[in-house]
């Protein structure tokens, strides 16, 4: 057994202590005051120097032997508006609010690696940048990129890992290119005319036209993308009316685009935007339409995928590592927009243990056999990473 395996195995006691206490304790977004002062006393044990970044983000660097590429290690830290169904002994002490993504095992790999990491400096070729992020669930890596977090000194790439219970335990995702979709959030406000259900003709009803419009737009997916270019249009939420016999004023839509693809200047969001208009006009309404873009697709580096690659075959074996994509949001897309990364998919899932159920769930809970695993490719990619780029 090679040296970051067994320390990497060594730690998995104190991995488990770890994500169960930041499970047990979970923050909403910008809210993680506790989490985060559990992460800089913990780096600062380790000899690590900390400051925080956009509130509540926590930042060190651990310094290697020689100059060299500065490399990013991120893991998200917040938690989501869920009440726990789970009864485990480390369940939610925090009523409503739930670690129901795997954040708290990502912070405690994230964790982990450092540990090793800063106690082997000598053979880090470079820096290691070490970032806990607030507020994944609602785009926090930007106000960090406002703050700095990709300079002094400059980031040349960036690693991260999430854990995942549609893989089974033990399988780690990972491919080139887009993997992670990016997302648009929007309102459709259909404005027709109110009356009496007797007699229609002199309403103009907004619920036809707003009917119209959620069968119309899934045409954008078929007759107007390619099919080789991923993307879901969903309505999730319509809102309209008061009673059975009278014909409302107006009709709410709000839903979500997911691309997997790199869409500027071509975003799907204009698309939804005409057709809402027309079809809304030829029912003799209005319509206003609002959006956000919450996401912008994740797009993973082609040679930070390799590297990333060959550390999981390394770790997991040849036959555990897949090609892999999802149609989920991840705001990680925020970095590896600006330098070269590369995100991949830890599977954490086995229905024996009920760690099967998908993320955002109440009973969303986690193979825990599975944290050493994460620890040794941050460990063992950071380390690829540096010593391929110093005989370049």
């Amino acid at each position: 057994m090679d040296w970051i395996k067994e320390q990497s195995e060594e730690l998995q006691n104190e991995l488990v202590e770890l994500r169960r206490d930041f499970h047990a304790h979970p923050e909403l977004g910008f809210e993680e005051h506790r989490t985060s002062r559990k992460v800089e006393e913990y780096l600062q044990n380790l000899g690590l120097k900390t400051e925080r970044v956009a509130g509540t983000g926590v930042v060190a660097m651990i310094e290697g032997h020689e100059e060299g590429p500065v490399l990013m290690l991120r893991a998200d830290m917040d938690a989501l508006p869920i009440q726990e169904e789970n009864t485990v002994a480390y369940a939610s002490t925090n009523p409503g609010v739930m670690h129901a993504c795997g954040h708290d095992a990502h912070m405690a790999m994230l964790l982990g690696a450092a540990k090793i990491l800063s106690e082997n400096k000598e053979l880090i070729k470079g820096k290691i940048k070490l970032v806990f992020q607030p507020n994944e669930e609602n785009a926090g890596a930007l106000p960090m990129i406002e703050e700095g977090v990709l300079d002094n000194p400059k980031v040349d790439a960036a690693v991260g890992v999430h854990i995942w219970t549609p893989l089974p335990s033990g399988v780690v995702g990972i491919s080139a290119g887009g993997v992670m979709s990016g997302l648009y959030i929007f309102k459709i406000k259909v404005k027709g005319y109110g009356g009496h259900s007797g007699y229609p003709e002199t309403a103009i009803d907004p619920i036809i036209a707003a009917s119209d419009i959620v069968l119309s737009s899934q045409r954008i997916l078929t007759r107007e993308i390619s099919a080789m270019r991923p993307i879901t249009l969903t309505f999730g939420q319509i809102n309209g009316g008061t009673k059975a016999n009278i014909i409302p004023d107006e009709v709410i839509l709000e839903g979500s685009i997911r691309t997997l693809y790199d869409d500027a200047g071509d975003p799907p969001i204009y698309r939804l935007e005409r057709l809402a208009n027309d079809v809304a006009k030829t029912h003799g309404c209005e319509c206003e339409i609002s959006w956000v873009r919450e996401n912008i697709p994740l797009i993973n580096d082609e040679t930070m995928t390799e590297y990333m690659k060959r550390t999981a075959i390394e770790v997991v074996g040849e036959d555990n590592v897949i090609p892999y994509w999802s149609m989920a949001s991840e705001d990680f897309s925020e970095f590896t927009a600006r330098i070269p990364g590369v995100f991949l998919f830890l599977g954490t899932g086995n229905e024996e243990i009920g760690t099967h159920f998908p993320h955002h769930n109440p009973r969303f809970n986690i193979d825990e056999s599975v944290l050493h695993l994460g620890v040794e490719m941050f460990v063992r990619g950071s380390l690829k990473y540096m010593e391929d780029r110093s005989k370049n």
